[in-house]
């Protein structure tokens, strides 16, 4: 990421932004695009799909690291740089943690977004207040069953930490 010019980072932005176009102009999906990019190359790119394939976590964020996944054949972008034509929803923003992804570049804001009918100040708002307040219910259940699971996770020769 040191080593990318200032044009360079424009060039892989351009490609995600024109990626979110054409997913407007082929009626594909919601105006987003992600381009996810290692050591000045692309590896994965995709628009939104969250409406072509009926999956609300197709956003174009995570499905540019599911395909950036598979190709590199690891769960870990450590080296890897996303380009994203808006900034990442909550959901996107997790995931790019979780994938270790070194440094998100953004285009449109989360505002501009919301002015567009893209609002997720609602899952901001809902994360901050306790879980009996929340307007989702969370219902603990059946923990002690559960937890036999993680005990044996911990022994189990197959653990691997991610």
């Amino acid at each position: 990421m040191e080593n990318t010019t200032q044009k360079e980072h424009e060039k892989f932005m351009r490609i995600a932004i024109n990626l979110s176009e054409r997913n407007v102009t082929n009626q594909l999906g919601g105006p987003f695009g992600a381009v996810v990019v290692k050591e000045g190359k692309i590896i994965a790119k995709s628009g939104n799909k969250v409406t072509r394939t009926n999956d609300p976590t197709a956003h174009a964020e995570v499905s540019a690291i599911r395909i950036a996944c598979k190709k590199l054949n690891t769960f870990d972008l450590s080296g890897c740089v996303i380009y994203t034509s808006c900034e990442p929803c909550p959901m996107c923003l997790s995931a790019v943690y979780w994938s270790r992804i070194n440094a998100i570049y953004y285009a449109n804001t989360k505002v501009d977004a919301a002015n567009i009918g893209f609002d997720d100040q609602f899952i901001y708002e809902e994360l901050k207040k306790p879980m009996n307040k929340r307007s989702l219910p969370l219902k603990q259940l059946l923990r002690d069953e559960a937890i036999q699971t993680f005990k044996l996770w911990e022994q189990s020769a197959m653990k691997i930490n991610y």
